[in-house]
């Protein structure tokens, strides 16, 4: 399984406590409506520079474990 913990952190300093890409003020709900729309990664990662392939695998991999067990994870900081 995906460590994504390490990619998303909640702040409440940083969009009110939303979670987001770690380093990026990009919530994951932003990457989910992008891929929602049909965009491919490539796009997404055009349209935010600052992410990464692999951060927004780690988006996906949050929601459906988050989506499974009904379990928020992380903590705001």
């Amino acid at each position: 399984m995906m460590d994504y913990a390490s990619f998303i952190v909640r702040d409440m300093k940083v969009c009110g406590g939303e979670p987001v890409i770690r380093g990026t003020r990009v919530p994951l709900r932003t990457v989910l409506a992008s891929l929602a729309e049909g965009a491919q990664v490539d796009q997404i990662l055009k349209d935010f520079p600052t992410l990464t392939a692999e951060a927004v695998r780690a988006v996906i991999a949050f929601v459906a474990v988050e989506k499974r067990t009904g379990t928020v994870f992380l903590s705001p900081e």
